[in-house]
């Protein structure tokens, strides 16, 4: 009598690595993304390709790898294969009473040196079981990775937010005009737009932020003086300290001074222009992670404990 075709042999860890190399497209750029060795996802890909008899990915020198037709079909099932596994562990979580695992966050690569290691300690001390792990993305890559379920939650503004995605928010942040010490506008108690639009601005140019941003101008059928572009933070408070121009934030910067040294001066803007609201972002169905759950609560706590009241804005909570 036949007993059928021996059980497949793989673990969950197999499939992740798997497929953060389908999502990243090369082995080393996996391996920095979920802090994994090389040699280890290399051994998990050759291990599940003898075990399925399958070729999964098509090794270009030049080009890292990309998916055959199988592996494409196979991921999508893998990722199927993870979230079932994930709430078998939420399910026995909230069975014991206890929040583990592991939970991967995002956040908005503008404000994230300034909120999220605050909001990662508290929480990861609170639930020592929880494995975190951080990613600094755009807000068009944040919308990305949640869809892939690259990451569990992000942290972000409520900026051109998609229906498919579901909204929490924490912080009404009004827009802030930073400038250096010597700009005209600098011991301005506030600005407006009309008043701004004249002098040299140095655009944080990001992918819907720097629509946002020009948004104010074209309210007033104005265009801003762009003088220079940057996508960095860091370099945009520089920049400013000396003397390149203006630019426009929503989260107040901790410090006064540049990171070349320099003083800035952080000036609120008046008038009918938009605030952004800073929170947590997540897939329709997130809410049912144990893990994701705690993380959003621990983050309302810190919203209302006040310990973000000094990068500005309102709580919402």
């Amino acid at each position: 009598m036949s007993r059928g075709a021996p059980p497949l042999r793989y673990t969950l860890r197999q499939l992740e690595y798997f497929v953060a190399v389908g999502e990243a497209g090369s082995i080393a750029r996996a391996a920095q993304r979920i802090n994994v060795s090389s040699p280890s996802i290399s051994t998990a890909i050759a291990q599940l390709e003898q075990e399925f008899g399958l070729p999964l990915f098509v090794r270009q020198h030049a080009q890292g790898l990309s998916l055959t037709q199988a592996g494409r079909e196979m991921l999508e099932q893998a990722r199927v294969v993870l979230r079932e596994a994930g709430a078998l562990r939420d399910i026995a979580g909230d069975i014991s009473g206890k929040v583990r695992g592991p939970l991967s966050v995002g956040c908005l690569l503008t404000f994230a040196q300034l909120v999220l290691p605050a909001m990662r300690r508290g929480f990861e001390e609170r639930f020592p079981e929880v494995r975190v792990r951080q990613q600094e993305l755009n807000q068009v890559e944040l919308f990305s990775a949640l869809r892939r379920s690259e990451i569990d939650v992000a942290l972000t503004y409520d900026l051109d937010l998609p229906a498919d995605l579901q909204f929490t928010p924490l912080l009404h942040l009004p827009p802030i005009a930073l400038m250096g010490a010597g700009h005209p506008l600098a011991d301005c108690e506030s600005v407006s737009i009309d008043q701004l639009k004249d002098h040299p601005m140095v655009l944080l140019d990001l992918p819907l932020s720097a629509d946002y941003f020009l948004s104010f101008f074209e309210a007033i059928h104005a265009r801003p003086l762009i003088a220079e572009r940057t996508r960095d933070m860091a370099v945009m408070r520089s920049m400013v300290a000396n003397d390149f121009g203006y630019s426009i934030v929503n989260v107040r910067p901790l410090s006064d001074i540049s990171p070349d040294g320099n003083p800035v001066r952080a000036v609120p803007i008046e008038g009918p222009i938009r605030a952004m609201r800073m929170g947590f972002l997540t897939a329709q169905d997130a809410d049912r992670s144990s893990a994701v759950r705690a993380f959003i609560e621990n983050g309302v706590g810190l919203v209302r404990s006040g310990r973000l009241r000094r990068i500005g804005g309102l709580p919402l909570v």
